[in-house]
């Protein structure tokens, strides 16, 4: 623990922001970390409580009052040793996770809880900047080769647990570089890519080799699912990969974009989030691009109260975007949940983003009827929709009588999260699917992760769906343990 009555005796400290006017005209992380000392005060406030909820609120269960009391005592570099040993990524989910291990922690019951999303951060930057974090190559090989399709979260914290393990493996990645969402759905400034970047050189020293643009089956050629981005220069065959490997696991994303089907659908001007993000992270990396889908100047309405939502709002008014309107179907939630009723588990509450302060009109309770055209030059282009506010009644939401109203919209961002993978690759693989569209297979100790196709294994969110980036660490983490185990037929790998 840390300090007895630390909790007691110390506030919370919030990380900083850098301030608005700055922020907005870059795209770097302007997230002011806390300093060694505030971060030991951070970790006094740990009250080694008799059951950590915190360890079971977090996916990857980070062992928490362990590294809060390494940092208290100022034991930096085992505070990093505790944390890599649930998580082979913190400075992905220091940054961009939602912390549900702080809705959790029994200090949020009547107070406010550890800062323990800051105190990762700092422990992991911390060990980057000391030269702590190092390659971990395997002692010994096991001549076992496995192919991970998929660079996101999940496929590389696989594919790093397997090749310490000893396992040669490749990773297949259908786009230019390597993250799959955290590369070109996560806006660089939550989250620079030199931290991907960087993992990846240490893991290509641990023996991890990446083909980049190399599509695994085939996408559709038209309807929504053709615009999940894809810069694939070569194929492979599912086949192939099953000849040349001893086992493969289907790392890829949950990427098909809820639609929204209303009348005016077809016109210029509205696109999936996913359409008008990775273009932005591709210019900040450099690439040129023709007819990149810019706000400048113009009217934002985004349709979707998500983070993927707000990232839009964020990267319009970088762009310099006139207005920005963030719609969501569901009510306003209450600004401070009913923490006896909901604690420990994750509250429904009001969610206000660094991206909402940038300037943002907020609106809950709408539903888009209609898309409005343009006329004369500006025929077959959006330039507004039609709303009715909505309620439930009977468990259904309904819309209110008298409500209608017309938005100006000059670009319309469709953000309302993913329904399912790109069924194609499931298809290709021959690998059965559940309701929703996700790969089917249980997560259960004996036999998970594996698929109906022999020798052929699923993880992250194209078996669970849209989730987190610490969701998609863990399941990377059990499934490389299950891949181990059937490799070897036992295994020394952390479940």
């Amino acid at each position: 623990m840390g300090k007895v009555t630390g909790f007691m005796e110390y506030e919370r400290i919030e990380e900083g922001y850098k301030p608005v006017a700055e922020r907005v005209k870059h795209y770097k992380e302007f997230v002011i970390g806390l300093t060694d000392a505030q971060a030991k005060v951070q970790g006094a406030r740990c009250m080694d409580c008799g059951t950590p909820f915190c360890n079971n609120g977090c996916p990857v269960n980070n062992v928490i009052p362990d590294f809060n009391d390494l940092v208290y005592q100022g034991d930096w570099q085992n505070a990093l040793t505790v944390l890599h040993s649930t998580n082979n990524f913190p400075e992905f989910t220091g940054r961009i996770c939602p912390a549900p291990c702080e809705a959790a922690c029994v200090v949020n019951f009547n107070g406010d809880a550890v800062g323990i999303k800051s105190i990762e951060h700092a422990i992991i930057d911390k060990g980057w900047a000391e030269g702590w974090v190092q390659p971990q190559p395997a002692a010994h090989h096991t001549g076992k080769s496995v192919a991970v399709v998929g660079a996101g979260p999940a496929g590389l914290a696989a594919a790093q647990q397997l090749a310490r393990a000893g396992h040669a493996v490749t990773v297949f990645e259908k786009n230019d570089r390597v993250g799959g969402l955290l590369r070109y759905g996560i806006p660089d400034f939550k989250m620079e890519k030199t931290h991907i970047d960087r993992r990846v050189k240490q893991m290509e020293a641990e023996g991890v080799v990446f083909r980049t643009g190399v599509m695994v089956g085939e996408l559709p050629k038209d309807g929504p699912a053709s615009k999940v981005t894809n810069w694939a220069k070569d194929s492979i065959s599912p086949e192939q990969l099953k000849k040349e490997f001893d086992a493969v696991l289907l790392t890829g994303g949950s990427e098909q974009s809820r639609d929204l089907p209303v009348p005016g659908r077809e016109l210029d001007g509205i696109h999936f989030a996913m359409e008008f993000l990775p273009q932005q992270n591709k210019v900040n990396a450099g690439d040129k691009l023709k007819g990149q889908l810019r706000a400048d100047g113009k009217h934002v309405i985004v349709i979707g109260g998500g983070d993927t939502g707000s990232d839009c709002v964020g990267t319009s008014n970088r762009h310099g975007a006139a207005s920005v309107t963030q719609f969501e179907v569901m009510p306003q939630p209450p600004e401070k949940e009913n923490k006896p009723l909901v604690w420990p588990y994750w509250p429904m509450k009001l969610r206000t983003s660094s991206s909402h302060d940038e300037g943002c009109v907020r609106e809950f309770a709408i539903s888009t009827k209609a898309f409005i055209p343009g006329t004369g030059k500006d025929a077959g282009k959006v330039k507004g929709l039609t709303t009715v506010h909505v309620e439930f009644k009977d468990g259904k939401l309904v819309e209110i009588p008298g409500t209608e109203k017309e938005y100006k919209a000059d670009l319309v961002l469709l953000a309302m999260g993913f329904t399912n993978p790109v069924a194609t690759v499931l298809e290709a693989f021959g690998v059965d699917k559940d309701a929703r569209g996700n790969a089917k297979a249980h997560t259960e100790f004996d036999g998970g992760y594996a698929t109906n196709v022999p020798k052929v294994f699923a993880a992250g969110d194209i078996r669970r769906g849209q989730s987190l980036v610490v969701w998609a660490i863990r399941e990377g983490r059990q499934a490389a343990r299950a891949v181990d185990e059937f490799l070897m037929g036992f295994t020394d790998l952390p479940r």
